[in-house]
């Protein structure tokens, strides 16, 4: 693939700076990343359906993703539903709580089509039309926004958060072209919002299942596109380990690396007792500040099973209770599947408060962290709202006075 910006070209770019009239004209991002530390939440499934967060949407029907449910509704149907859904799942309301709880960043995921759809796929639009007052909505709460391009053309990673759950096929045709667009549009209509700091390129791209040159230069025309933005230019490790990208980047500023810790999708790492989820988590925070850029841990949780029903996917089991993907049973799902943090036992209450304050203070090591979510309908290990009620998450998040277990990182 010939792109327009690669390493050298970024080099002389940076080399220029100073000395020509037509070099880029560098803004600082309205948050400064290098110095304070990010503290924020995810609106997971408000843009972006995922059937685990909100499984009323997926009950009763064949759809297993966005894709599926808008072709199973069809047009008009589906708009109206997910009109009603985008309009009622995350308000105003829901942005002062996250500032009451002292949170300062919001991460908004939206999907391609949202923005620029494909001709001919069943997706619906009007979502990005909310984005706007999200925005709105997350200045008026003193909360900056990181918007995330969560889905591709193709599917960058196979996964229903994608919008499309099957095979990985970003990456073919003009796929990558149609990103960059959206991209562009997103830049054009949103990157100079006062709540606006960041804007991530491209959520999880499935690296190992990619050309990973392919991915590099799609990284490096984003940041090429956003250069003369006041936003941090976020891009995730396309799970090829937050230290692998150590020496990329030269001469690119206002990069802001993405690693998302998750802790219950193996079949090993999910049989572990808390204290080792806790032990791993601390250790993890030392990778992340060893990067040498500003690196955020942009998706973790409180869970550590995959009870939550339909993590793995619609009508799939988990790996916890043994009943997905040959794992060994580990326990019991019963209580961690559904419900509601207060319904949780207290061996659960105490585990998962004290991961959760590993993992604060493991990410502050580095840039800091976004939680993922802030809402579900059921899944109490990743309810940020319902652990916030319940005194699991230490609210206001950066009083250090608020922690239960200080120095559980050592």
């Amino acid at each position: 693939m010939l792109g327009r910006w690669n390493s050298a070209v970024a080099v002389g770019l940076l080399a220029l700076s100073n000395a020509s009239p037509l070099a880029p004209v560098r803004r600082a991002p309205s948050f400064d990343y290098s110095s304070t530390k990010v503290r924020g939440v995810n609106t997971g499934g408000w843009f972006v359906l995922e059937p685990w967060i909100t499984p009323s949407l997926f009950e009763g029907n064949g759809a297993v993703d966005e894709y599926t449910l808008t072709q199973e509704l069809g047009k008009d149907a589906a708009k109206s539903k997910l009109s009603q859904h985008w309009n009622s799942w995350i308000t105003q309301d829901d942005f002062n709580q996250m500032a009451v709880a002292g949170l300062n960043h919001v991460r908004i995921p939206i999907g391609y089509w949202s923005v620029i759809p494909v001709d001919g796929e069943p997706f619906v639009q009007g979502a990005y039309d909310v984005l706007g007052k999200a925005l709105d909505w997350a200045e008026s709460a003193g909360l900056k926004v990181m918007i995330d391009l969560h889905g591709a053309p193709g599917s960058q990673n196979g996964f229903d958060n994608s919008g499309r759950y099957g095979p990985v096929q970003w990456t073919q045709g003009d796929t990558v072209s149609h990103t960059l667009k959206v991209l562009q549009k997103i830049r054009d209509d949103h990157a100079s919002h006062p709540a606006v700091s960041a804007i991530e390129l491209l959520n999880e791209p499935m690296g190992p299942s990619l050309d990973m040159n392919v991915v590099r230069q799609f990284y490096m025309d984003g940041w090429g596109d956003f250069r003369d933005s006041n936003v941090a230019v976020t891009f995730h490790e396309a799970f090829e380990g937050v230290t692998a990208w150590n020496s990329w980047g030269s001469g690119m500023w206002d990069l802001l690396l993405d690693t998302h810790h998750y802790q219950v999708f193996d079949n090993g790492v999910v049989s572990q007792s808390p204290d080792a989820h806790i032990g791993q988590a601390c250790a993890f925070g030392g990778d992340m500040a060893s990067t040498g850029k500003n690196t955020i841990s942009g998706e973790w949780t409180g869970g550590m099973t995959d009870c939550a029903k339909w993590l793995n996917g619609k009508n799939k089991g988990a790996r916890y209770d043994g009943t997905f993907n040959g794992a060994t049973k580990t326990g019991d799902c019963t209580g961690k599947s559904t419900g509601s943090v207060a319904g949780l036992s207290n061996d659960d209450k105490y585990n998962i408060g004290r991961y959760i304050e590993a993992q604060l203070t493991a990410y502050e090591k580095a840039a800091g962290w976004i939680f993922w979510t802030w809402k579900t309908e059921g899944a109490p290990e990743w309810d940020m709202q319902d652990l916030l009620a319940n005194g699991l998450f230490p609210s206001p998040v950066g009083d250090l006075s608020k922690r239960k277990y200080p120095g559980i990182c050592g």
